[in-house]
């Protein structure tokens, strides 16, 4: 994936500099290589867990969403310190807060101690939250989107990579005792953080420097966060049963091409992201109600796929969405950043984020055990038509929304 970030902002006198372009791709890399560990072993959580005594891996779906339950739990407070105490430094401590619960997880002897230890995961962690506020703490518009799309793009890396790195390493050292040499990454990236300086304010608006002026065009916290849960309830519902339809659909499908299937759309976004971005920079809500309507459209076909050219198309059209989406979604919440205390506010997303793909989660458990692997899909299909016809009717019907003073969710 191919990106431009801003050139380095002048400083005022006595604040450090804004974040440069070297920078904020550093910063994207210090997340790919801490996620490593948090989104490559858990699809291994089937093979982990009889080592620990659960020989048949019942609570490997409960386990899969502990550290997103405590991610979520403890984001917006970890914001809301990051505003007070240094964006910077709690980066670090999210960075750390991984290392340290890795160890654990690797060197855990029984089920309780794994799973306290994925319990700090989640409270200790939350390293994609703690990145976007410190990279919104120097940059704005634009430039904060490109940055936020480029983040998106380091998780999309590392969700398709990394367990293909784990599934290669496992015939020498286990996915449990992984978890431990993994601990290693965010150690590294906590030394490369410590070269980064602590961000400066970003270029103020005109609007910013005028408390008078009325505020211009743009969206609500509020509609972010719809817009948000919405977004990652109906693309994670589709994630955890979608193997087993494959096999169901089309038997004999090799491993690998199932994990392939699964990719497609996180390697569409790394292939596309930034062009998009540059197409829908200037009309997010218009490209999120698109994303909405591919999501439903390829969810939707999925239901129909019975071949592996078909789940190709329909996983292709998912891919679009999921990027649209993603794309739109950096650049509302850029908009939204503008006059607020970063941490707070991309802490409480966070917390939005992670309850929409825990409540994914166990609305794709309840439809799969009660009507199979494609009640998932089609509870996901419901849920992004219905948010695709609410932007188009707001949009046909309303006009552009002008956002009042904004209410300080975040604070």
């Amino acid at each position: 994936m191919t990106t431009t970030t801003p050139p380095v902002q002048p400083a005022a006198a006595g604040q450090p500099p804004a974040l440069g372009r070297r920078q904020v791709h550093a910063v994207a890399a210090c997340y790919f290589v801490a996620s490593f560990a948090a989104l490559g072993l858990p699809p291994y959580l089937t093979e982990i867990l009889p080592e620990l005594g659960d020989e048949t891996a019942r609570w490997a779906g409960l386990l899969y969403v502990v550290p997103t339950v405590f991610g979520a739990l403890g984001a917006p407070l970890w914001g809301r310190l990051a505003d007070r105490f240094g964006r910077k430094r709690l980066l670090l401590r999210a960075q750390l807060g991984l290392a340290l619960s890795f160890l654990l997880a690797g060197w855990a002897d029984s089920l309780t101690a794994f799973t306290a230890a994925l319990v700090l995961q989640g409270v200790l962690g939350g390293t994609f939250a703690a990145s976007n506020g410190y990279l919104a703490a120097a940059l704005e518009g634009p430039g904060l989107s490109r940055a936020l799309t480029l983040m998106q793009g380091s998780a999309r890396a590392a969700l398709v990579f990394a367990p293909i790195v784990v599934g290669t390493l496992s015939p020498w050292l286990s996915p449990h005792r992984q978890y431990a040499l993994l601990a290693v990454l965010p150690l590294a990236a906590a030394v490369m953080l410590c070269l980064l300086p602590e961000p400066g304010h970003a270029p103020k608006s005109a609007t910013a420097e005028r408390p008078d002026a009325p505020p211009a065009p743009g969206t609500p916290l509020k509609a972010l966060y719809a817009f948000e849960f919405a977004f990652v309830f109906s693309t994670v519902i589709s994630f955890p049963y979608l193997i087993s339809l494959i096999e169901e659909r089309i038997p004999g499908t090799a491993p690998a091409v199932s994990g392939v299937l699964f990719a497609l759309p996180h390697l569409f976004y790394l292939l596309f992201a930034m062009r998009l971005h540059t197409r829908f920079v200037a009309r997010p809500r218009q490209g999120i109600g698109l994303g909405f309507g591919f999501i439903a459209l390829g969810l939707a076909g999925h239901g129909f796929a019975d071949s592996l050219a078909a789940f190709t198309a329909v996983r292709v059209l998912l891919g679009a969405g999921l990027t649209l989406g993603l794309v739109c979604l950096s650049v509302l919440a850029a908009d939204c950043a503008k006059g607020r205390a970063p941490g707070g506010m991309f802490g409480s997303l966070e917390f939005v984020s992670k309850s929409g793909a825990v409540a994914a989660g166990l609305a794709a458990a309840a439809g799969n055990s009660l009507f199979g692997p494609a009640a998932p899909l089609l509870t996901g299909t419901a849920v992004a038509l219905g948010a695709a016809c609410h932007i188009a009717f707001r949009f046909l019907f309303q006009g552009p929304v002008i956002r009042s003073p904004r209410t300080r969710w975040s604070r």
